[in-house]
């Protein structure tokens, strides 16, 4: 236990001592008061000051919004789904674009894929009379026997590729003025944007005048005159056909071949030459056989008569010179007034082959004959690999 410590201090020394610690007691009171009293104003401002920074930070992230209400043109906008493009073909051609891809400096690069089938089609009524007047739902086109979808049509007069083929064999010699004159008068006839290109043939086919619009060059290289050799006229339509698929600008092509015999200098068969002018959009051929009643005659006819009928053209054989002339004419009316008949094949191109091809057409009152193409091999390259080598477009021109 502990012993209590005894007091002795004077009475007046206790009394000024606890008067002294009464007025320390006060002090104590009144200073921890004042702090209490100086935070209590000072807690408002803080409290403003951090709803002021809260509020700038959401008027950084979230903008003031107008509220006007829209017009009734921007909510009619606003109202209306966006119009997504239909997936069905067009009157052009068919085309199938698949994923961009990059070439290596981020630049994308597309690439078409067309495998539409274009037919220049003339149509005729009972009466031999050409018919213009016709719509798209006129035409039914058939592939090896399968309905095809049309995809585009046209009835325009459309600028042609055009090649003048022109026998210069030695027979030829007394008939080249009336056939040049013919062949000037059937340019004259056609559509004013029309390229045409010159070839004379004898054993060697010769691009005497490549494609132009000038007449007076036409003329010049019809003038070209060297009646010399034999007639190899199916090296001469293979070089040009092969003009027509490497130089021609327009799309759609012809050939005239004039000739007064039958070839005997050709190294290509006459099966191997509508071969070649049979390739996906190959010529049109017309032809004028200048021909007598031989035997060797009636084989030029039946070969002349073929390129022109598989191609879609016309075979004519004039009994004269004089009616030369009228046929370059009726060619060149023939090549303006014909339709464009557009389908993609139901079987790809790429898997190749010949395809038979038909066109009919009705208007409801007569019946209509169509003249077309009778076929085509699906790829450009089919054609170049049957039977033996032919002269080429450069070849021409040597």
């Amino acid at each position: 236990m502990f012993m209590q410590k005894r007091d002795t201090m004077h009475p007046s020394s206790k009394n000024l001592l606890l008067a002294a610690l009464f007025c320390a007691l006060c002090a104590t009171l009144t200073w921890a008061q004042a702090p209490a009293q100086n935070a209590k104003p000072s807690a408002q401002p803080a409290a403003q000051a951090a709803q002021q920074n809260t509020a700038q930070e959401n008027n950084q992230l979230m903008p003031v919004q107008d509220l006007t209400p829209p017009s009734d043109a921007e909510a009619a906008k606003l109202a209306t789904p966006p119009v997504q493009p239909p997936n069905q073909p067009s009157d052009t051609t068919a085309v199938n674009v698949p994923e961009p891809k990059k070439n290596g400096k981020d630049q994308f690069l597309f690439k078409k894929d067309v495998e539409e089938v274009l037919l220049y089609a003339t149509v005729v009524d009972p009466h031999n009379r050409l018919v213009t007047n016709l719509d798209r739902n006129a035409f039914a086109v058939y592939e090896d026997g399968q309905p095809q979808q049309i995809t585009s049509f046209h009835r325009d007069d459309v600028p042609v590729s055009l090649g003048i083929v022109i026998d210069n064999s030695g027979s030829m010699r007394d008939k080249r003025p009336k056939v040049n004159q013919a062949a000037l008068n059937l340019v004259r006839a056609s559509n004013p944007k029309d390229e045409v290109f010159i070839v004379n043939f004898n054993e060697d086919a010769i691009l005497d005048q490549d494609f132009t619009s000038n007449i007076d060059l036409m003329k010049e290289a019809l003038d070209h005159i060297d009646s010399r050799g034999g007639t190899a006229m199916y090296d001469a339509v293979v070089a040009s056909a092969d003009q027509l698929s490497k130089g021609a600008k327009q799309e759609k092509k012809v050939l005239l071949v004039v000739t007064d015999g039958e070839d005997n200098e050709s190294r290509v068969s006459l099966e191997d030459a509508v071969r070649r002018v049979q390739a996906d959009n190959g010529p049109t051929v017309y032809t004028i056989g200048i021909l007598g009643d031989d035997k060797e005659a009636k084989r030029a006819h039946r070969a002349l008569e073929r390129l022109a009928t598989e191609t879609g053209g016309v075979a004519y054989f004039p009994k004269d010179l004089s009616q030369v002339d009228e046929i370059s004419r009726a060619v060149a009316h023939d090549i303006r007034n014909q339709y464009t008949l557009g389908y993609k094949p139901s079987r790809p191109q790429s898997e190749g082959g010949f395809r038979n091809v038909k066109v009919e057409a009705h208007d409801g009152r007569a019946k209509l004959q169509v003249r077309t193409r009778s076929g085509y091999f699906a790829g450009q390259k089919r054609a170049d690999n049957q039977g033996a080598p032919a002269p080429t477009a450069e070849a021409m021109k040597h």
